[in-house]
Formats: structure tokens, sequence, C-alpha cells
């Protein structure tokens, strides 16, 4: 996640929270429940949820370039005692061109 710029109007970010304690769970926690089990092996249910979605977020300086866009997702979720965090992005990757960002060591994802 480098510095996303939403000073010119361009961008949205939005967030859901999906408490599920003692709740129907909807298909959206049910889909991540399934997405941790599937790439951890392990059995999971979620009790909270909470989607984060960046659309359409241009880089920092959004001065400099609008245009390139990058829609990503980070989805944390835990049951409890294990918390998870889920890093989506649109199909293609990150469209930032990264020879125009401040750093130069840039990843997708985390360390």
């Amino acid at each position: 996640w480098d510095n996303a710029d939403f000073s010119r109007g361009v961008g949205t970010t939005f967030y859901q929270e999906f408490p599920t304690i003692n709740t129907a769970k909807p298909p959206f926690v049910r889909d991540v429940e399934a997405k941790v089990r599937q790439y951890l092996r392990s059995s999971y249910s979620a009790a909270w949820t909470l989607k984060i979605t960046w659309e359409k977020a241009p880089a920092y300086a959004a001065r400099t370039d609008t245009r390139r866009t990058i829609t990503y997702q980070a989805v944390l979720t835990t049951d409890g005692f294990r918390s998870y965090v889920l890093m989506l992005y649109q199909e293609g990757g990150m469209r930032w061109d990264y020879t125009r960002l401040a750093a130069t060591n840039v990843l997708i994802g985390y360390t």
C-alpha cells in the first residue's frame, strides 16, 4: 500500500464490517472462511470481518497523473484467536507507474 492520493477528487474508499457472532453469515464471509481454509489448510470460523475497498485510487502525487488508478481490497478477519488479511487486486495487478513513485523498492503484498 503505497501513498494513494485522493486530494484531486479521484477515487473513493469504502468499508463494510461483518460482525458474525451469533448471526447468520452472509455469502461474503462464508467465501472468506473458505479462502482461509483453502490457503492455510485449517478449520476457520470468522467472528468478525472487515472489507476495505480502494476504488480507482491514484498514486501519490495525484497532481502529476490521475489516469493510472488501481482498485484493491484488504479483508481483515478474525475468529477471536487468529487473525488474517486477504489482499485482493484488480485483474492485471498494480497499475501505478512505479518508476514515478518516491520509493523504488515496490512490492505487492507485505513482508
